[in-house]
């Protein structure tokens, strides 16, 4: 079984990948995830893979706010939350296409830093928030 697991981002999303006792961590464009999934697609049974795509349209509220912060300043953190929403929505649509099967999953309120990560997972190589959020929605399935 390959468990891919995928933290959106509108610049580049977090992917983790998990085969056997071996795993993978990158941040890549939209395009190069599309490739990176249809090369997995080819070279694996479509039945073994699947995608876990963490999808924050999921939380009963997407009101993201500042208190004190000018109108300008929340419209640019709508305008960031709807794009990321929107990446979401499009990585369903590529694992639709690719014939992948995919799960949605609602976003955790905790970040893991790299020292809770690697005491977690122990893996203890360099990893950015989007790389340990994409690892963690596959880690222990």
């Amino acid at each position: 079984m390959i468990l891919i697991g995928i933290d959106p981002d509108v610049d580049k999303s977090g992917f983790a990948l998990i085969h056997n006792k071996n795993y993978e961590l990158q941040n890549l464009t939209f395009f190069e995830l599309f490739e990176k999934l249809r090369r997995l697609k080819n070279d694996f049974p479509t039945e073994d893979i699947r995608v876990f795509i963490e999808c924050g349209f999921l939380n009963k509220s997407n009101w993201h706010k500042i208190k004190k912060g000018s109108a300008s300043i929340n419209a640019n953190i709508g305008n960031r939350t709807g794009r990321n929403h929107e990446v979401s929505y499009k990585l369903i649509e590529m694992c639709e296409f690719l014939n992948l099967t995919f799960f949605k999953v609602k976003p955790t309120t905790r970040k893991r830093d790299s020292k809770e990560f690697k005491l977690i997972t122990g893996i203890s190589k360099r990893t950015n928030q989007e790389q340990r959020d994409a690892f963690m929605l596959v880690y222990g399935r």
